[in-house]
């Protein structure tokens, strides 16, 4: 397998981190973000989004970091990552939408603007980043992981823009389910850590 991405792109390194977590073999090929290589011709017909990441299996070209999750998990077989029953499913579902949608427009937007300058209202970005991270502080009261008693594509999918809401300046030193369940993702055999840049809290 091959995984187009980039070492500072929190959707690149959920993919990046799952191959690893699952020990499969793969070819890291970087595409340089600020030299708009993900715009060029030849990264469009992968991807016509023009985003990282992008997982090549043979023939099988896979966009989106949640649908590579997804394609990984099915390709290996793995129901203990994401389980088939119904419920389960579901849970899982649920933590998929939640990291395209609230921790995508909370903590990952408010590192862009330290990492990448985005044009992000940083009072807004953070104090939305504080109201998803109450509720996941919340849902992990009690529980080792978010979805299920062992670790699944969830906790995957939330892991990389969570751990690094600091460079965002969002504070994680409230949460401290979340920072114990941060741990224990990186206590997991075959984790990689997601690059650190140091900016905002983390300076």
């Amino acid at each position: 397998m091959k995984l187009y991405y980039h070492p500072l792109s929190g959707h690149a390194h959920r993919a990046r981190l799952f191959l690893s977590l699952l020990g499969i073999e793969h070819e890291l090929v970087v595409v340089d973000l600020a030299r708009k290589e993900h715009k060029e011709p030849g990264f469009l017909k992968l991807n016509p989004f023009g985003q990282v990441p992008v997982l090549a299996d043979g023939g099988t070209i896979v966009c989106d970091s949640n649908a590579i999750l997804v394609y990984l998990a099915k390709k290996t077989g793995r129901i203990d990552w994401l389980p088939e029953d119904p419920e389960g499913a579901a849970a899982i579902q649920r933590w998929l939408s939640v990291a395209a949608g609230q921790i995508a427009h909370g903590p990952a937007q408010a590192r862009l603007i330290n990492v990448f300058k985005a044009a992000y209202r940083a009072d807004e970005v953070i104090l939305r980043s504080h109201a998803i991270l109450s509720l996941v502080e919340t849902e992990l009261e009690g529980r080792d992981f978010i979805a299920a008693d062992r670790p699944t594509i969830a906790d995957v999918a939330l892991y990389s823009y969570v751990s690094r809401a600091p460079e965002g300046d969002v504070d994680l030193q409230p949460y401290a389910n979340i920072r114990t369940w941060l741990a224990r993702v990186e206590a997991l055999p075959g984790f990689v850590e997601f690059q650190k840049t140091s900016v905002g809290l983390a300076a």
